[in-house]
């Protein structure tokens, strides 16, 4: 007996990050968003190039985090404002990322930041996938998403308005909002660094900015801000080789002025030495 056997068809592939959107088409909310993230990304280089000699790393700003396969795509999306991925090649295949994939990648965020606008309530919606009706378009609040699905280790909101940063760290599957230690600032595991507050001008600019510091509380300095710093030095260290110069030359001046004097001295005892003898007189015992 002859058996025939239909081929089965097999569900189509995860989509990777060049076939999902790169947008929603949303606005960024507001004009702080894209300075903050720069802010963020510039002030880190340094550290992350320590951290990762090798490159492995990307930074997503306003990019879509894509955690489960919906229709439309986007529903299945979230898109902090800054995220840091560890371990992981900045491109893909040669190619920008448009987005970041869970399912293709794996490695988790270690931290996400949100800039909030409003009060926050929306950062801290934690409406569950479960909660929603079946068919909608709504989407689970992205506080459940970040620390249920996604499990990004820390998750840190600032609002813009009021200046206020709640930092949440993900202990046992769940968030745990950090206290700020003696300097206000907020550690970051692993990394080495802190997050806080600062008040300062950046980009034409003067206002409170998220700012990175490192474990001992210093300051990490922009690309620009260190130029401007080395800048100071080496005026400084010009103004001290002037000075020194000067200095040098005063010096020099005093010794002159000091073997001209003493010349002199000795030239008019020399001549009255002349002047007495001319006189019969031995200098030698006056």
């Amino acid at each position: 007996m002859t058996q025939s056997f239909n081929p089965t068809a097999l569900p189509p592939a995860f989509p990777d990050h060049t076939q999902l959107p790169e947008s929603d088409g949303t606005f960024v909310k507001n004009f702080q968003e894209h300075p903050q993230s720069i802010l963020l990304t510039d002030s880190l280089e340094i550290t992350l190039q320590n951290l990762h000699p090798d490159g492995q790393y990307a930074i997503g700003q306003d990019c879509g985090i894509y955690w489960r396969e919906t229709e439309p795509p986007e529903r299945g999306a979230e898109a902090p404002d800054w995220f840091y991925v560890p371990n992981v090649p900045p491109r893909l295949d040669g190619q920008y990322r448009r987005s970041y994939v869970l399912w293709r990648e794996y490695m988790v965020p270690l931290i996400a930041i949100e800039f909030a606008s409003g009060d926050g309530s929306e950062e801290l919606d934690n409406t569950p996938l479960s909660a929603l009706p079946s068919g909608g378009n709504q989407k689970p609040g992205k506080f459940w998403v970040y620390e249920r699905i996604i499990r990004i280790p820390y998750y840190a909101i600032y609002k813009i308005q009021t200046n206020e940063l709640e930092v949440y760290n993900c202990v046992n599957t769940r968030y745990r909002r950090l206290e700020p230690n003696d300097r206000g600032h907020y550690s970051i595991d692993l990394t080495g660094v802190e997050l806080g507050v600062w008040s300062g001008s950046y980009q034409n600019q003067t206002q409170q900015w998220l700012r990175w510091w490192d474990n001992q509380g210093n300051l990490l300095l922009t690309g620009s801000e260190r130029a401007r710093l080395e800048s100071l030095h080496a005026e400084q260290e010009r103004q001290r080789a002037d000075a020194e110069r000067e200095r040098a030359d005063a010096e020099r001046e005093r010794a002159d002025a000091e073997r001209e004097r003493a010349n002199r001295e000795r030239e008019q005892k020399e001549r009255l030495a002349a002047y007495l003898r001319s006189q019969g007189i031995d200098p030698d015992r006056i």
